[in-house]
């Protein structure tokens, strides 16, 4: 191309563009000292001519310096046109941001079986404070390829396997590698959203395919209605409470500052039998239930007065079979009933997760300490040593994710229903003392095994702020020499049993990353049940209940210690277990003193005979370096 040729086309043309420009500019000046002179005749203004010549002398003025920069400009591009590499370079600038810009656009991907599950990453799913909204976050790398260009957010219930009514999305939002919905906290008109789990979802051949894991809303103690437990206690020392002694000064004088009741379901769920008691309704989430007036005044009375003593309670809710509510009990225990004396919560369907869920806010409101004076439960047990399958959790045998899974899901409510009421509490999962023995034929779970699972299910649908209650007993049970080696207690992650002697092993599991809190802390970890009995001797049973108290007290990541019991059970003793600190009639054992003692002062003088029985010179001698 003749590049001058091309110079001299552009230079004409804009010289007659130029032309048509001043043409404007001078219609434009006759134009307004028209309007000028019109209006001082109009007006009959004090302005004269000299005022209209000033106007279009300025006019004039604008007009040179247009004319001036257009002159410029064309020079300025004449110059351009006669070198040619700069005539290249404006395209090739232009192609280059383009390009940049295309580099940066986050590629397109084919969605598989493999990588469908967990395309999408949800990091957090909480509610804001302020605006009262949920929101969740995520992220994608890329952006998958589907029907439309658009993320869909569902709320599943908790027992839903996936998206069933696909017209429920609650909303849409364009497709990007960072991703955010937010949504009304009560989308449902009430707080049950707070049960429901969250699901990224996209249309692909005219259906929703989630593309993330499930995920829950993880901040309820930032929302809570209640946000106080009072004082912590001083000392770790706790106790299973005899309910006839609580109005005795028994429990001021032991100095206890932990006690551990059990709440079975049945005898709190359903109306009362007379007019001094009237049934307790509750409305939660639109639906009333009814539980028994007379009942919850015991339960009234109890935590009322350990509160009124300054003592932590530790409340245990048990599901035992209440024959008018079979919604408690879980599809996969239903045909085990009779066979044990406790089952697996059911929130595998719609009446039970309402039920778990109404249960869990009714007694965290009652007890929250400040309705009534009724008394404040701190922390709360979902079940008793969950891994004994047949005893003490009863389902029928399924693999551990599933038997894992149908706990964890039981738990969750709880935890939601707890927390979204007082913030300030604690829930635990129970576990007892068999480790890690790997007896199939036991048709139980070990407690590790449970612990790991839990947790990665936990974690993986929205951490939250769980804690363990483990129940270290001897092996056997009816022997209290924690001291005397056993092949089944050993110091190491894969021991069998864990005691007293091994606690560390517990706490140092606990220490993993991937155990710890949000926040990088150990969870808390309380000692919910243990005990040792007298039937070798009174001496030996304090001995081994000093010993006890003297590992808790030294590990800095239990809470507290709650020994069974305070007085002997007659159904225990027929099993060779005398576990209280006081004979079935009331009158104190040896150990009596021992506890009452070990945690003062004069705390030496009451426990230096257990040395003698335990064959050690120092206290320290039990405890392993840490």
């Amino acid at each position: 191309m003749d590049l001058k040729k091309k110079g001299n086309g552009i230079h004409k043309k804009r010289e007659k563009e130029k032309g048509k420009n001043i043409k404007k500019i001078a219609v434009i000046a006759i134009v307004c000292c028209c309007a000028i002179s019109g209006g001082i005749f109009a007006a009959k203004s004090a302005l004269d001519k000299k005022n209209a010549a000033i106007e279009a002398a300025r006019i004039e003025k604008e007009r040179e310096r247009q004319q001036k920069e257009e002159t410029k400009k064309e020079e300025e591009e004449r110059a351009a046109l006669e070198q040619g590499d700069e005539v290249i370079g404006y395209p090739m600038e232009s192609g280059k941001n383009v390009f940049e810009s295309l580099k940066k656009r986050p590629p397109f991907v084919e969605l598989t079986e493999e990588n469908r599950a967990d395309y999408v990453s949800i990091h957090s799913c909480k509610i804001d404070g302020e605006t009262s909204r949920i929101l969740l976050e995520a992220s994608a790398e890329g952006i998958p390829v589907s029907d439309d260009k658009y993320y869909y957010l569902f709320a599943l219930r908790s027992y839903d396997t996936g998206i069933k009514d696909d017209k429920q999305y609650m909303q849409q939002i364009y497709k990007d590698e960072k991703i955010q919905f937010q949504i009304a906290r009560h989308f449902t008109g009430t707080e049950s959203g707070i049960f429901r789990k969250f699901v990224v979802a996209v249309k692909k051949d005219g259906q929703y395919v989630p593309v993330s894991s499930p995920h829950y809303i993880t901040n309820l103690d930032d929302v809570s209605k209640y946000k106080s437990n009072g004082d912590k206690p001083v000392t770790k020392k706790g106790l299973l409470i005899d309910p006839n002694k609580l109005r005795t000064s028994e429990l001021d004088d032991l100095g206890v500052k932990h006690a551990a009741y059990n709440i079975p379901v049945s005898r709190i769920l359903g109306q009362s039998t007379g007019d001094i008691y009237p049934t307790v309704y509750y409305t939660y989430n639109g639906k009333s239930y009814a539980f028994n007036g007379q009942v919850m005044s015991e339960y009234d009375l109890v935590f009322r007065t350990l509160t009124s003593k300054g003592i932590e309670i530790t409340a245990i809710i048990l599901n035992d079979i209440a024959s008018a509510y079979p919604q408690m009990i879980h599809p996969l225990a239903r045909r085990g009933i009779g066979s044990a004396p406790y089952y697996a919560f059911n929130a595998s369907d719609a009446d039970g997760e309402e039920y778990l869920a109404a249960v869990g806010a009714f007694l965290a409101e009652r007890y929250s300490g400040t309705v009534n004076g009724r008394g404040m439960v701190a922390n709360w047990v979902i079940g008793n040593e969950i891994n004994a399958r047949k005893e003490w959790n009863y389902m029928e045998h399924v693999s551990l994710e599933t038997y894992v899974k149908e706990y964890a899901r039981a738990f969750r409510v709880f935890y939601n229903a707890i927390k979204s009421i007082n913030s300030a509490c604690s829930v635990y999962i129970s576990l007892d003392q068999q480790w890690d023995r790997n007896n199939p034929a036991s048709g139980n779970y070990d407690a590790r095994d449970i612990l790991d699972e839990f947790n990665r299910q936990i974690k993986e649908e929205g951490n939250i702020d769980w804690g363990l209650a483990i129940h270290p007993y001897n092996v056997p049970l009816t022997t209290p020499y924690i001291w005397n080696p056993s092949r089944y207690v050993k110091d190491s992650p894969d021991t069998p049993m864990i005691t007293m002697a091994n606690i560390e092993v517990v706490t140092d599991y606990m220490e993993k990353e991937e155990f710890l809190t949000e926040e990088g802390e150990v969870r808390s970890i309380i000692l919910s049940e243990l005990g040792y009995t007298s039937t070798n001797g009174e001496d030996v049973q304090a001995a081994a209940i000093a010993y006890a108290y003297k590992k808790a007290e030294a590990n800095p990541h239990i809470d507290s210690v709650l020994f069974s019991r305070q007085t002997d059970a007659a159904e225990e003793i027929a099993q060779g277990l005398a576990l209280g600190i006081n004979h079935a009639d009331g009158s104190p054992k040896y150990a009596y003193n021992v506890y009452k003692y070990m945690d003062t002062e004069q705390g030496e003088t009451y426990t230096d005979f257990a040395k003698r029985v335990i064959g050690i010179s120092d206290w320290s001698q039990i405890s392993k370096k840490r």
